[in-house]
Protein backbone atom coordinates (compact mmCIF):
# COMPACT_ATOMS: atom_id res chain seq x y z
CA UNK A 1 0.00 0.00 0.00
CA UNK A 2 1.55 3.26 -0.94
CA UNK A 3 2.08 6.28 0.91
CA UNK A 4 0.79 9.55 0.95
CA UNK A 5 1.42 12.80 3.19
CA UNK A 6 -1.05 13.97 5.86
CA UNK A 7 -2.47 16.71 3.18
CA UNK A 8 -2.42 14.29 0.70
CA UNK A 9 -4.90 11.79 2.63
CA UNK A 10 -6.70 14.98 3.70
CA UNK A 11 -7.23 15.52 0.11
CA UNK A 12 -7.94 12.27 -0.90
CA UNK A 13 -11.02 11.95 1.94
CA UNK A 14 -12.12 14.64 0.90
CA UNK A 15 -12.45 13.41 -2.52
CA UNK A 16 -13.64 9.90 -1.41
CA UNK A 17 -16.60 12.04 0.86
CA UNK A 18 -17.77 13.61 -2.30
CA UNK A 19 -16.00 17.06 -1.70
CA UNK A 20 -16.40 19.62 -4.20
CA UNK A 21 -15.80 22.96 -2.81
CA UNK A 22 -13.54 24.10 0.14
CA UNK A 23 -13.99 28.06 1.35
CA UNK A 24 -10.75 28.77 2.35
CA UNK A 25 -7.85 31.32 3.53
CA UNK A 26 -4.37 30.10 3.28
CA UNK A 27 -1.71 30.71 6.57
CA UNK A 28 1.65 28.73 7.21
CA UNK A 29 0.32 26.26 8.85
CA UNK A 30 -2.23 24.99 6.01
CA UNK A 31 0.36 25.55 3.22
CA UNK A 32 1.07 21.75 3.28
CA UNK A 33 -2.48 21.33 2.33
CA UNK A 34 -2.49 24.04 0.25
CA UNK A 35 -0.02 22.74 -2.06
CA UNK A 36 -1.71 19.40 -2.13
CA UNK A 37 -4.68 21.55 -3.31
CA UNK A 38 -2.28 23.28 -5.99
CA UNK A 39 -4.48 22.82 -9.44
CA UNK A 40 -6.39 19.61 -8.00
CA UNK A 41 -8.66 18.90 -11.04
CA UNK A 42 -11.71 17.83 -8.79
CA UNK A 43 -11.80 19.78 -5.61
CA UNK A 44 -13.00 23.57 -6.15
CA UNK A 45 -11.41 26.33 -3.56
CA UNK A 46 -13.07 29.54 -2.85
CA UNK A 47 -10.43 32.09 -1.94
CA UNK A 48 -12.29 34.04 0.70
CA UNK A 49 -11.53 37.42 2.25
CA UNK A 50 -11.68 36.80 5.71
CA UNK A 51 -11.87 33.33 7.91
CA UNK A 52 -15.51 34.32 9.07
CA UNK A 53 -16.80 34.86 5.91
CA UNK A 54 -15.66 31.39 4.57
CA UNK A 55 -17.70 29.87 7.73
CA UNK A 56 -20.74 31.74 6.58
CA UNK A 57 -20.25 30.61 2.88
CA UNK A 58 -19.73 26.81 3.77
CA UNK A 59 -23.26 27.63 5.42
CA UNK A 60 -25.52 28.64 3.01
CA UNK A 61 -23.64 26.48 0.67
CA UNK A 62 -24.84 23.39 3.16
CA UNK A 63 -28.34 24.81 3.55
CA UNK A 64 -29.12 25.60 -0.12
CA UNK A 65 -27.70 22.57 -1.66
CA UNK A 66 -28.45 19.67 1.30
CA UNK A 67 -24.29 18.73 1.38
CA UNK A 68 -21.80 19.39 3.94
CA UNK A 69 -19.84 22.89 3.79
CA UNK A 70 -16.25 22.78 4.36
CA UNK A 71 -13.26 25.27 5.25
CA UNK A 72 -10.20 25.17 5.10
CA UNK A 73 -8.36 27.97 7.53
CA UNK A 74 -4.92 28.21 9.34
CA UNK A 75 -4.06 28.29 12.95
CA UNK A 76 -4.01 30.68 15.51
CA UNK A 77 -5.92 33.98 14.23
CA UNK A 78 -7.37 31.41 11.07
CA UNK A 79 -9.14 29.58 13.64
CA UNK A 80 -10.47 31.72 15.94
CA UNK A 81 -11.86 34.33 13.14
CA UNK A 82 -13.93 31.39 12.39
CA UNK A 83 -15.51 30.86 15.73
CA UNK A 84 -18.53 33.07 15.01
CA UNK A 85 -19.41 31.01 11.99
CA UNK A 86 -18.43 27.66 14.07
CA UNK A 87 -20.89 28.31 16.64
CA UNK A 88 -23.96 29.82 14.26
CA UNK A 89 -23.39 26.50 12.58
CA UNK A 90 -24.16 24.82 16.04
CA UNK A 91 -27.08 27.13 16.69
CA UNK A 92 -29.01 26.38 13.50
CA UNK A 93 -28.18 22.72 12.88
CA UNK A 94 -25.92 23.16 9.85
CA UNK A 95 -23.93 20.55 8.50
CA UNK A 96 -19.98 21.71 8.00
CA UNK A 97 -16.31 20.47 8.27
CA UNK A 98 -13.85 23.19 9.27
CA UNK A 99 -10.32 22.11 8.92
CA UNK A 100 -7.75 24.06 11.13
CA UNK A 101 -4.01 24.25 10.56
CA UNK A 102 -1.70 24.29 14.18
CA UNK A 103 1.91 24.66 15.05
CA UNK A 104 3.92 21.07 15.09
CA UNK A 105 2.68 18.70 17.57
CA UNK A 106 6.64 19.46 19.58
CA UNK A 107 5.54 23.58 19.66
CA UNK A 108 2.05 23.11 21.11
CA UNK A 109 1.59 24.51 24.28
CA UNK A 110 4.71 26.56 23.93
CA UNK A 111 3.07 29.84 22.99
CA UNK A 112 4.74 29.40 19.58
CA UNK A 113 4.07 31.96 16.43
CA UNK A 114 -0.19 32.02 15.88
CA UNK A 115 -0.73 29.09 18.16
CA UNK A 116 -4.05 28.59 19.73
CA UNK A 117 -5.92 26.05 21.37
CA UNK A 118 -8.34 25.78 18.59
CA UNK A 119 -9.53 21.97 20.44
CA UNK A 120 -10.33 24.22 23.61
CA UNK A 121 -11.82 27.48 22.06
CA UNK A 122 -14.36 25.20 19.68
CA UNK A 123 -15.40 22.45 22.56
CA UNK A 124 -18.54 24.25 23.43
CA UNK A 125 -19.17 25.31 20.15
CA UNK A 126 -19.04 22.32 17.75
CA UNK A 127 -20.30 19.09 17.68
CA UNK A 128 -17.32 17.50 18.14
CA UNK A 129 -13.76 18.38 17.35
CA UNK A 130 -10.49 16.53 16.88
CA UNK A 131 -6.57 17.10 17.39
CA UNK A 132 -5.13 14.67 14.83
CA UNK A 133 -1.65 13.96 16.05
CA UNK A 134 -1.01 11.12 13.78
CA UNK A 135 -0.99 11.13 10.01
CA UNK A 136 -1.91 7.05 10.66
CA UNK A 137 -5.28 8.25 12.21
CA UNK A 138 -6.29 10.80 9.50
CA UNK A 139 -8.60 9.31 7.25
CA UNK A 140 -10.49 7.40 9.92
CA UNK A 141 -11.03 10.86 11.66
CA UNK A 142 -12.07 12.72 8.61
CA UNK A 143 -14.51 10.17 7.68
CA UNK A 144 -15.98 9.88 11.45
CA UNK A 145 -15.94 13.58 11.20
CA UNK A 146 -18.31 14.15 8.15
CA UNK A 147 -20.26 11.17 9.39
CA UNK A 148 -20.69 12.93 12.97
CA UNK A 149 -21.58 16.77 11.11
CA UNK A 150 -24.35 15.00 8.61
CA UNK A 151 -25.89 12.46 10.46
CA UNK A 152 -28.36 12.70 13.69
CA UNK A 153 -28.86 17.01 14.49
CA UNK A 154 -26.71 18.26 11.80
CA UNK A 155 -23.39 20.48 13.04
CA UNK A 156 -20.24 21.48 12.96
CA UNK A 157 -17.08 19.49 13.51
CA UNK A 158 -13.68 21.03 13.67
CA UNK A 159 -10.50 18.84 12.79
CA UNK A 160 -6.90 20.55 14.08
CA UNK A 161 -3.94 18.97 12.07
CA UNK A 162 -0.70 19.70 12.96
CA UNK A 163 1.47 21.04 10.11
CA UNK A 164 3.93 17.85 11.02
CA UNK A 165 1.68 16.06 10.58
CA UNK A 166 -0.08 17.28 7.30
CA UNK A 167 4.03 16.31 6.03
CA UNK A 168 4.48 12.78 7.55
CA UNK A 169 3.72 10.24 5.65
CA UNK A 170 1.16 6.84 6.37
CA UNK A 171 -0.50 4.09 4.21
CA UNK A 172 -4.01 5.40 3.02
CA UNK A 173 -6.67 3.20 1.21
CA UNK A 174 -10.14 4.15 0.55
CA UNK A 175 -12.63 2.62 3.63
CA UNK A 176 -15.53 0.58 1.92
CA UNK A 177 -18.02 1.74 4.23
CA UNK A 178 -18.01 3.81 7.28
CA UNK A 179 -19.88 2.83 10.73
CA UNK A 180 -18.59 4.58 14.09
CA UNK A 181 -18.91 2.54 16.90
CA UNK A 182 -20.90 4.46 19.49
CA UNK A 183 -22.37 7.27 17.72
CA UNK A 184 -25.58 6.22 16.50
CA UNK A 185 -28.56 8.85 16.31
CA UNK A 186 -32.18 6.98 16.60
CA UNK A 187 -33.83 7.64 13.47
CA UNK A 188 -36.55 5.28 13.83
CA UNK A 189 -39.60 6.51 16.23
CA UNK A 190 -40.87 3.99 19.16
CA UNK A 191 -43.97 2.67 16.98
CA UNK A 192 -45.56 2.96 20.50
CA UNK A 193 -44.83 6.69 20.46
CA UNK A 194 -46.86 6.86 16.88
CA UNK A 195 -49.71 5.42 17.56
CA UNK A 196 -50.33 7.43 20.64
CA UNK A 197 -49.12 10.47 18.46
CA UNK A 198 -51.87 9.35 15.95
CA UNK A 199 -54.69 8.89 18.37
CA UNK A 200 -54.00 12.26 19.92
CA UNK A 201 -53.73 14.11 16.69
CA UNK A 202 -57.22 12.04 15.72
CA UNK A 203 -58.83 12.99 18.87
CA UNK A 204 -57.77 16.98 18.51
CA UNK A 205 -60.36 19.77 17.87
CA UNK A 206 -58.01 22.65 17.84
CA UNK A 207 -54.25 21.43 16.20
CA UNK A 208 -51.48 23.28 15.35
CA UNK A 209 -48.38 21.51 13.41
CA UNK A 210 -45.31 23.80 14.54
CA UNK A 211 -42.77 23.22 13.01
CA UNK A 212 -39.08 23.89 12.45
CA UNK A 213 -35.39 23.91 10.63
CA UNK A 214 -35.37 20.25 11.25
CA UNK A 215 -37.93 19.78 8.85
CA UNK A 216 -35.69 20.89 6.30
CA UNK A 217 -32.83 19.26 7.65
CA UNK A 218 -34.23 16.27 7.30
CA UNK A 219 -34.11 16.39 3.72
CA UNK A 220 -36.79 17.51 0.59
CA UNK A 221 -38.92 14.50 1.67
CA UNK A 222 -39.79 15.71 4.58
CA UNK A 223 -41.21 18.45 3.12
CA UNK A 224 -43.53 16.58 1.12
CA UNK A 225 -44.34 14.89 4.31
CA UNK A 226 -45.46 17.50 6.25
CA UNK A 227 -47.88 18.87 3.70
CA UNK A 228 -49.45 15.19 3.09
CA UNK A 229 -50.17 15.49 7.01
CA UNK A 230 -51.22 18.77 7.20
CA UNK A 231 -54.07 17.85 4.47
CA UNK A 232 -55.04 14.51 6.09
CA UNK A 233 -55.64 16.21 9.53
CA UNK A 234 -56.80 19.57 8.04
CA UNK A 235 -54.96 21.12 11.04
CA UNK A 236 -53.15 25.18 10.44
CA UNK A 237 -48.92 25.01 10.22
CA UNK A 238 -47.02 27.70 11.66
CA UNK A 239 -42.94 27.53 11.60
CA UNK A 240 -39.96 28.93 13.19
CA UNK A 241 -38.10 31.51 11.69
CA UNK A 242 -35.39 28.69 10.44
CA UNK A 243 -38.79 26.51 8.81
CA UNK A 244 -40.06 29.29 6.66
CA UNK A 245 -40.49 27.44 2.95
CA UNK A 246 -40.68 23.37 4.84
CA UNK A 247 -44.30 24.54 4.11
CA UNK A 248 -45.76 26.48 1.55
CA UNK A 249 -46.58 29.79 2.23
CA UNK A 250 -49.15 29.96 0.02
CA UNK A 251 -51.21 27.63 1.02
CA UNK A 252 -54.81 28.24 3.07
CA UNK A 253 -53.49 25.92 5.94
CA UNK A 254 -50.59 27.82 6.65
CA UNK A 255 -51.18 31.03 9.57
CA UNK A 256 -47.81 32.59 8.80
CA UNK A 257 -44.36 32.62 11.24
CA UNK A 258 -45.16 32.36 15.24
CA UNK A 259 -43.02 34.12 17.75
CA UNK A 260 -41.46 37.26 18.57
CA UNK A 261 -41.97 38.85 14.97
CA UNK A 262 -44.33 36.37 13.59
CA UNK A 263 -48.45 36.53 12.92
CA UNK A 264 -50.83 37.29 15.41
CA UNK A 265 -53.35 34.48 14.18
CA UNK A 266 -49.88 32.15 14.73
CA UNK A 267 -49.24 32.93 18.30
CA UNK A 268 -52.90 33.16 19.07
CA UNK A 269 -53.56 29.74 17.29
CA UNK A 270 -50.49 28.35 19.41
CA UNK A 271 -51.86 29.76 22.83
CA UNK A 272 -55.47 28.33 22.10
CA UNK A 273 -54.71 25.18 20.56
CA UNK A 274 -55.41 22.07 22.43
CA UNK A 275 -52.87 20.06 20.61
CA UNK A 276 -49.08 21.05 19.58
CA UNK A 277 -47.48 19.30 17.08
CA UNK A 278 -43.97 20.50 17.50
CA UNK A 279 -41.95 18.84 14.18
CA UNK A 280 -38.38 19.92 14.46
CA UNK A 281 -38.76 22.82 16.36
CA UNK A 282 -37.10 23.07 20.12
CA UNK A 283 -39.48 25.71 21.92
CA UNK A 284 -36.68 28.51 21.67
CA UNK A 285 -37.38 31.56 23.90
CA UNK A 286 -38.29 33.56 20.58
CA UNK A 287 -40.88 31.37 20.21
CA UNK A 288 -42.10 30.95 23.15
CA UNK A 289 -42.23 33.89 25.03
CA UNK A 290 -42.90 33.95 28.72
CA UNK A 291 -43.21 30.18 29.34
CA UNK A 292 -45.79 30.40 32.15
CA UNK A 293 -48.29 31.65 29.62
CA UNK A 294 -46.93 29.15 26.72
CA UNK A 295 -50.11 27.50 25.26
CA UNK A 296 -51.42 26.62 28.69
CA UNK A 297 -54.01 24.43 27.87
CA UNK A 298 -52.41 22.39 25.24
CA UNK A 299 -51.27 18.95 24.79
CA UNK A 300 -47.66 18.82 23.24
CA UNK A 301 -46.04 16.45 21.24
CA UNK A 302 -42.34 17.10 20.25
CA UNK A 303 -40.53 15.41 17.09
CA UNK A 304 -37.21 15.48 17.07
CA UNK A 305 -34.09 13.52 16.44
CA UNK A 306 -32.00 15.31 19.27
CA UNK A 307 -32.77 13.72 22.47
CA UNK A 308 -31.28 16.63 24.49
CA UNK A 309 -34.07 19.08 23.22
CA UNK A 310 -36.84 17.07 24.67
CA UNK A 311 -38.32 18.60 27.39
CA UNK A 312 -35.37 21.12 27.64
CA UNK A 313 -37.55 24.32 28.44
CA UNK A 314 -40.92 23.43 27.91
CA UNK A 315 -42.74 19.62 29.35
CA UNK A 316 -43.79 17.91 26.98
CA UNK A 317 -46.55 14.91 26.69
CA UNK A 318 -45.52 12.82 24.27
CA UNK A 319 -41.65 12.51 22.84
CA UNK A 320 -41.40 11.36 19.59
CA UNK A 321 -36.93 10.19 18.95
CA UNK A 322 -36.89 10.47 15.34
CA UNK A 323 -35.63 12.14 12.34
CA UNK A 324 -38.48 13.56 10.89
CA UNK A 325 -39.20 12.17 7.67
CA UNK A 326 -39.04 8.79 9.25
CA UNK A 327 -41.58 9.58 12.06
CA UNK A 328 -44.09 10.98 9.88
CA UNK A 329 -43.72 8.73 7.70
CA UNK A 330 -44.97 6.12 10.13
CA UNK A 331 -47.67 8.85 11.30
CA UNK A 332 -49.06 9.21 7.66
CA UNK A 333 -48.96 4.83 7.60
CA UNK A 334 -51.09 4.53 10.67
CA UNK A 335 -53.38 7.21 10.18
CA UNK A 336 -54.88 5.88 6.95
CA UNK A 337 -54.43 2.36 8.36
CA UNK A 338 -56.87 2.80 11.37
CA UNK A 339 -58.93 4.80 8.82
CA UNK A 340 -58.61 8.07 10.25
CA UNK A 341 -60.21 10.88 8.30
CA UNK A 342 -59.33 14.71 9.00
CA UNK A 343 -62.00 15.51 11.82
CA UNK A 344 -64.26 18.82 11.63
CA UNK A 345 -62.28 21.68 12.23
CA UNK A 346 -65.01 24.51 11.41
CA UNK A 347 -65.10 26.23 14.73
CA UNK A 348 -61.00 26.13 14.92
CA UNK A 349 -60.52 27.79 11.41
CA UNK A 350 -63.35 30.29 12.46
CA UNK A 351 -61.37 31.36 15.37
CA UNK A 352 -58.16 31.40 13.24
CA UNK A 353 -60.20 33.64 10.40
CA UNK A 354 -60.91 36.10 13.36
CA UNK A 355 -57.13 36.20 14.43
CA UNK A 356 -56.43 36.38 10.81
CA UNK A 357 -59.17 39.71 10.06
CA UNK A 358 -56.33 41.71 12.34
CA UNK A 359 -54.20 42.16 9.26
CA UNK A 360 -51.37 41.93 11.49
CA UNK A 361 -48.62 42.73 8.44
CA UNK A 362 -50.32 45.88 7.58
CA UNK A 363 -48.20 48.46 7.28
CA UNK A 364 -48.75 52.56 6.80
CA UNK A 365 -48.44 53.54 2.88
CA UNK A 366 -46.89 56.33 1.76
CA UNK A 367 -45.96 57.59 -1.16
CA UNK A 368 -43.22 60.20 -0.41
CA UNK A 369 -40.94 57.47 1.24
CA UNK A 370 -40.28 53.93 0.76
CA UNK A 371 -41.89 51.90 3.40
CA UNK A 372 -39.49 48.51 3.98
CA UNK A 373 -42.21 46.33 3.97
CA UNK A 374 -43.26 47.41 0.58
CA UNK A 375 -39.75 46.92 -0.72
CA UNK A 376 -39.80 43.11 0.42
CA UNK A 377 -43.06 42.97 -1.24
CA UNK A 378 -41.60 44.35 -4.56
CA UNK A 379 -39.05 42.30 -4.10
CA UNK A 380 -41.27 39.05 -3.99
CA UNK A 381 -43.12 40.11 -6.72
CA UNK A 382 -39.92 40.87 -9.49
CA UNK A 383 -38.68 37.84 -8.24
CA UNK A 384 -41.39 35.62 -9.30
CA UNK A 385 -39.94 35.87 -12.91
CA UNK A 386 -36.76 33.90 -11.75
CA UNK A 387 -36.71 30.34 -12.58
CA UNK A 388 -35.21 29.25 -8.73
CA UNK A 389 -34.99 32.26 -6.09
CA UNK A 390 -32.76 31.97 -3.11
CA UNK A 391 -32.89 34.45 -0.33
CA UNK A 392 -30.28 35.12 2.25
CA UNK A 393 -30.47 38.03 5.14
CA UNK A 394 -28.21 39.35 7.69
CA UNK A 395 -30.01 40.54 11.06
CA UNK A 396 -31.90 42.98 12.09
CA UNK A 397 -35.41 45.07 11.08
CA UNK A 398 -35.01 43.66 7.51
CA UNK A 399 -34.18 40.17 8.25
CA UNK A 400 -37.78 39.61 10.04
CA UNK A 401 -39.66 41.69 7.38
CA UNK A 402 -38.60 39.41 4.78
CA UNK A 403 -39.40 36.55 6.96
CA UNK A 404 -43.10 38.14 7.32
CA UNK A 405 -43.16 39.95 3.37
CA UNK A 406 -41.52 37.41 1.29
CA UNK A 407 -43.56 34.19 0.64
CA UNK A 408 -41.17 30.73 0.59
CA UNK A 409 -43.00 28.13 -0.85
CA UNK A 410 -40.29 25.66 -1.24
CA UNK A 411 -37.34 24.40 1.04
CA UNK A 412 -33.50 25.52 1.17
CA UNK A 413 -34.62 28.80 -0.16
CA UNK A 414 -34.47 31.02 2.88
CA UNK A 415 -31.10 31.15 4.12
CA UNK A 416 -30.58 32.89 7.58
CA UNK A 417 -28.70 33.32 11.01
CA UNK A 418 -31.66 32.32 13.73
CA UNK A 419 -30.36 30.78 16.88
CA UNK A 420 -27.15 33.00 16.98
CA UNK A 421 -28.50 36.43 15.37
CA UNK A 422 -24.91 36.86 13.53
CA UNK A 423 -24.88 40.41 11.78
CA UNK A 424 -22.40 39.61 8.88
CA UNK A 425 -24.05 35.90 7.88
CA UNK A 426 -26.44 36.41 4.95
CA UNK A 427 -23.87 38.21 2.41
CA UNK A 428 -21.20 35.38 2.86
CA UNK A 429 -24.15 33.21 2.64
CA UNK A 430 -25.44 34.22 -0.32
CA UNK A 431 -22.26 33.78 -1.92
CA UNK A 432 -21.66 29.84 -0.86
CA UNK A 433 -25.65 29.49 -2.11
CA UNK A 434 -24.20 30.69 -5.33
CA UNK A 435 -21.52 28.32 -5.76
CA UNK A 436 -23.49 25.78 -5.12
CA UNK A 437 -26.48 26.80 -7.52
CA UNK A 438 -24.73 28.54 -10.18
CA UNK A 439 -28.39 29.19 -11.86
CA UNK A 440 -30.26 30.64 -9.45
CA UNK A 441 -31.25 34.13 -8.33
CA UNK A 442 -29.37 34.88 -5.21
CA UNK A 443 -30.35 37.76 -3.19
CA UNK A 444 -28.95 39.13 0.33
CA UNK A 445 -31.16 41.24 1.55
CA UNK A 446 -29.19 43.66 4.43
CA UNK A 447 -29.49 46.28 6.51
CA UNK A 448 -26.76 49.20 6.07
CA UNK A 449 -25.11 47.94 9.45
CA UNK A 450 -25.13 44.60 9.07
CA UNK A 451 -24.01 44.33 5.09
CA UNK A 452 -20.85 46.16 6.83
CA UNK A 453 -19.59 43.21 8.79
CA UNK A 454 -18.33 41.33 5.90
CA UNK A 455 -18.32 43.69 3.02
CA UNK A 456 -15.01 42.77 2.05
CA UNK A 457 -16.05 39.46 0.48
CA UNK A 458 -17.29 41.77 -2.39
CA UNK A 459 -13.82 40.71 -3.85
CA UNK A 460 -14.74 37.15 -3.47
CA UNK A 461 -18.08 37.43 -5.70
CA UNK A 462 -16.05 39.19 -7.92
CA UNK A 463 -12.97 37.26 -8.01
CA UNK A 464 -15.16 33.90 -8.99
CA UNK A 465 -17.88 35.76 -11.19
CA UNK A 466 -20.78 35.20 -8.95
CA UNK A 467 -23.94 37.14 -9.87
CA UNK A 468 -25.17 37.67 -6.32
CA UNK A 469 -27.50 40.58 -5.34
CA UNK A 470 -27.41 42.99 -2.08
CA UNK A 471 -30.56 44.69 -1.47
CA UNK A 472 -29.68 46.93 1.37
CA UNK A 473 -32.85 48.36 3.06
CA UNK A 474 -31.10 51.58 4.32
CA UNK A 475 -33.04 53.16 6.99
CA UNK A 476 -29.14 55.00 8.52
CA UNK A 477 -29.44 53.28 11.55
CA UNK A 478 -28.99 49.86 13.40
CA UNK A 479 -32.94 49.34 13.32
CA UNK A 480 -33.41 46.65 15.61
CA UNK A 481 -31.59 48.57 18.04
CA UNK A 482 -33.02 51.46 17.27
CA UNK A 483 -36.24 49.96 17.46
CA UNK A 484 -36.21 48.68 20.92
CA UNK A 485 -34.62 51.93 22.09
CA UNK A 486 -37.82 53.35 21.19
CA UNK A 487 -39.94 51.15 22.34
CA UNK A 488 -37.84 50.41 25.58
CA UNK A 489 -35.67 52.75 26.75
CA UNK A 490 -37.82 55.88 25.70
CA UNK A 491 -36.24 56.78 22.51
CA UNK A 492 -32.51 57.15 24.13
CA UNK A 493 -31.00 56.07 20.86
CA UNK A 494 -27.56 55.13 22.49
CA UNK A 495 -25.23 54.47 19.67
CA UNK A 496 -27.49 52.96 17.44
CA UNK A 497 -26.81 55.69 14.08
CA UNK A 498 -25.26 54.26 10.94
CA UNK A 499 -22.84 57.96 10.70
CA UNK A 500 -20.57 57.73 8.07
CA UNK A 501 -21.99 55.36 5.76
CA UNK A 502 -20.21 54.41 2.38
CA UNK A 503 -21.33 55.21 -1.06
CA UNK A 504 -22.72 51.90 -1.57
CA UNK A 505 -22.82 52.67 -5.25
CA UNK A 506 -19.38 53.95 -5.44
CA UNK A 507 -18.56 51.14 -3.78
CA UNK A 508 -20.26 48.46 -5.72
CA UNK A 509 -18.24 50.45 -8.55
CA UNK A 510 -14.53 49.95 -6.75
CA UNK A 511 -14.87 46.51 -7.05
CA UNK A 512 -16.24 46.24 -10.46
CA UNK A 513 -19.94 45.40 -9.18
CA UNK A 514 -22.99 47.94 -10.36
CA UNK A 515 -24.50 49.61 -8.15
CA UNK A 516 -27.98 50.70 -7.80
CA UNK A 517 -29.22 53.97 -5.88
CA UNK A 518 -33.22 53.91 -4.77
CA UNK A 519 -34.74 57.03 -3.35
CA UNK A 520 -37.94 57.05 -3.99
CA UNK A 521 -41.15 54.32 -4.32
CA UNK A 522 -41.72 55.73 -7.67
CA UNK A 523 -38.41 54.22 -8.33
CA UNK A 524 -38.67 51.46 -6.31
CA UNK A 525 -40.29 48.58 -9.30
CA UNK A 526 -37.58 49.98 -11.83
CA UNK A 527 -34.98 49.73 -9.28
CA UNK A 528 -35.62 46.06 -8.06
CA UNK A 529 -36.24 45.32 -12.01
CA UNK A 530 -32.89 46.68 -13.06
CA UNK A 531 -31.16 44.66 -10.18
CA UNK A 532 -32.88 41.23 -11.25
CA UNK A 533 -31.87 41.86 -14.87
CA UNK A 534 -28.23 43.15 -14.34
CA UNK A 535 -26.34 39.78 -15.00
CA UNK A 536 -22.93 40.18 -12.60
CA UNK A 537 -23.52 41.25 -8.88
CA UNK A 538 -25.45 44.08 -7.71
CA UNK A 539 -25.67 46.64 -4.67
CA UNK A 540 -28.92 48.38 -4.62
CA UNK A 541 -28.89 50.97 -2.03
CA UNK A 542 -32.52 51.17 -1.38
CA UNK A 543 -33.42 54.22 1.35
CA UNK A 544 -36.05 53.63 3.35
CA UNK A 545 -38.17 55.56 6.07
CA UNK A 546 -35.78 55.91 8.35
CA UNK A 547 -38.14 55.35 11.77
CA UNK A 548 -40.25 52.60 10.86
CA UNK A 549 -40.52 49.66 13.09
CA UNK A 550 -40.81 45.96 12.66
CA UNK A 551 -44.25 44.76 13.86
CA UNK A 552 -46.18 42.55 15.33
CA UNK A 553 -43.55 42.20 18.11
CA UNK A 554 -43.65 40.36 21.55
CA UNK A 555 -41.70 42.56 24.24
CA UNK A 556 -39.59 40.80 26.12
CA UNK A 557 -40.47 39.29 29.73
CA UNK A 558 -43.95 39.52 27.94
CA UNK A 559 -46.32 36.03 27.06
CA UNK A 560 -46.76 34.93 23.20
CA UNK A 561 -50.11 36.70 23.17
CA UNK A 562 -49.15 40.07 23.73
CA UNK A 563 -48.36 41.82 21.13
CA UNK A 564 -47.37 45.08 19.78
CA UNK A 565 -48.93 46.14 16.52
CA UNK A 566 -48.30 49.06 14.63
CA UNK A 567 -49.98 52.06 15.89
CA UNK A 568 -51.81 52.41 13.02
CA UNK A 569 -53.71 49.51 13.78
CA UNK A 570 -53.81 49.60 17.20
CA UNK A 571 -52.75 51.12 20.25
CA UNK A 572 -50.87 49.07 23.19
CA UNK A 573 -50.00 45.43 23.72
CA UNK A 574 -52.88 43.25 22.72
CA UNK A 575 -53.23 41.13 25.46
CA UNK A 576 -57.38 40.80 25.31
CA UNK A 577 -58.23 38.17 22.87
CA UNK A 578 -61.22 39.75 22.05
CA UNK A 579 -59.26 42.74 20.25
CA UNK A 580 -58.47 40.49 17.48
CA UNK A 581 -62.25 40.73 16.11
CA UNK A 582 -62.52 43.84 16.52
Amino acid sequence: MAEKSGADILVECLIDLGVEVVFGYPGGAVLPIYDALFNHPKIRHVLVRHEQGATHMAEGYARSTGKPGVVLVTSGPGATNAVTGITDALMDSIPMVVITGQVPTQLIGTDAFQEADTVGITRHCTKHNYLVKSPNKLASVIHEAFHIATTGRPGPVVIDIPKNVQIATAPYEKPETFEHASYRPQTKADPAAIASAVEMLAAARRPIFYTGGGVINSGPEASTLLREIAALTGAPVTSTLMGLGAYPASAPQWVGMLGMHGTYEANWAMNKADLIVCVGARFDDRVTGRLDAFAPNAKKIHIDIDRSSINKTVEVDLPVIADVASALTDMIALWKDRGHKAADLSEWWARIDGWRARNCLAYPDSHEEIMPQEAIAQLYKASRSAKDVIITTEVGQHQMWAAQHFGFDEPNKWLTSGGLGTMGYGFPAAIGAQVGNPDSLVVCVAGDASIQMNIQEMGTATQYRLPVKIFILNNEYMGMVRQWQELTYESRYSNSYSDSLPDFVKLAEAYGWTGIRIEGPQELEAGIRQMIDTPGPVIVDCRVAKLSNCFPMIPSGAAHTEMLLDPSQVEGIMSDEAKALV
